[in-house]
């Protein structure tokens, strides 16, 4: 009856560690997406502060702050030229 017991034990222990296994992938490429959103954000706040000055302002919306999180600097270029020359 208690090889029962620590027979389910076993089992049940071995699908947690499937169950983890599976969504370790995602959580991290979550997390690590959540990372590029925090670097964007600060990186178009940082060009509207610089760009206030010339009268331009790039706007805050998902599809910027990833651009600029997840290229850095060169997707931040990227956003300012774009709105130099379609606004």
């Amino acid at each position: 009856m208690e090889w029962k017991y620590a027979f389910l034990v076993l089992i049940g222990l071995c699908g947690l560690f499937a169950a983890a296994a599976l969504l370790a992938r995602p959580i991290i490429w979550l997390l690590r997406l959540a990372g590029y959103a925090v670097v964007g954000t600060v990186l178009i706040l940082l060009a509207n502060i610089v760009l206030e000055q010339m009268g331009m302002r790039i706007a805050l919306n998902p599809a910027t702050v990833l651009t600029a999180g997840i290229l850095q600097i060169p997707g931040a270029l990227l956003l300012v030229v774009l709105n130099y020359l379609f606004v």
